[in-house]
């Protein structure tokens, strides 16, 4: 059995980095492709004197999807059977990369899961979502706190414990591990998007087939910058793909969206 994972960098802190690193290769991943947006290769040296790392340059900044495609189209090459997704502010112990593995040997229709992502405090972070509406990622950015409050409530599922394992369309994509396979069905990243919704499309592509579990039996740690909360530029970026999001699967009218939501909330509710 192989496990490969990608981290797409763009301008990346090392310390930060090297600690994503060792988190996986202390853990049982065989090999982590770089794969480097930024506007130079600064990081190459850095990551060529790593052991089981594979740096690319990319020339180019080719967005959150086409920079983790590139590495996957190399896992699939290389006979990946599980590939990790991650982001390079996530890290963890031993022991979440085996629990995740035997997981899915155990469950052969799981075609990705994402674990328990706390907050370095140790907080809960809700990263297995409903499918979101607009309301959800566009208009609730200009309302008042207290009626955002109230949407999230229900589009993030702060009304479950997250103690028990739940098959969601949306996993946030700081740590999505895919069954490798499952590819040849659902395809790789949507390339359309540049930075943000990859993430709900290659899920809810991988739902209509597969499941897709969020699983509490593993734990790993994310700083989560939030960086479209921050940057004017980011809100921007944020905005321009999410209108790319509705325009591909449907602002009001969304069959698959409403009745997904309708059974997460008769089920986990």
């Amino acid at each position: 059995m192989k496990l490969t994972a990608s981290i797409v960098t763009y301008i990346t802190e090392r310390k930060e980095l090297k600690k994503c690193i060792d988190s996986m290769l202390a853990d049982g991943i065989d090999y982590v492709y770089i794969s480097d947006n930024s506007p130079s290769d600064d990081l190459r040296s850095f990551c060529e004197g790593l052991s089981n790392v594979e740096y690319f340059f990319n020339g180019k900044n080719l967005g959150y999807g086409g920079g983790h495609n590139a590495a996957i189209r190399k896992a699939i090459a290389c006979g990946s059977d599980y590939h990790l997704v991650i982001n390079a502010d996530v890290y963890f112990n031993t022991g979440v990369i085996p629990a995740i593995t035997k997981y899915m040997a155990e469950n052969e229709d799981v075609a990705m899961v994402q674990p328990n992502v706390l907050y370095p405090n140790g907080e809960q972070q809700y990263t297995v979502r409903m499918l979101p509406t607009p309301a959800n990622l566009i208009f609730r950015r200009f309302l008042p706190n207290s009626w955002g409050e109230k949407m999230n409530y229900k589009y993030l599922l702060k009304f479950n414990d997250h103690k028990h394992e739940m098959n969601i369309p949306y996993h946030h994509g700081c740590f999505m591990f895919f069954r490798v396979k499952c590819f040849d069905t659902v395809g790789l990243f949507d390339e359309r998007f540049f930075l943000y919704p990859e993430d709900i499309d290659i899920t809810r592509r991988m739902h209509k087939h597969f499941r897709t579990m969020f699983w509490p039996g593993a734990v790993v740690t994310h700083k989560h910058c939030a960086a479209s909360y921050k940057s004017n530029k980011m809100l921007l970026i944020h905005m321009k793909n999410m209108i790319k999001y509705f325009n591909k699967w449907g602002w009001i009218f969304d069959e698959e969206r409403k009745k997904w939501n309708a059974e997460i909330l008769e089920k986990y509710s």
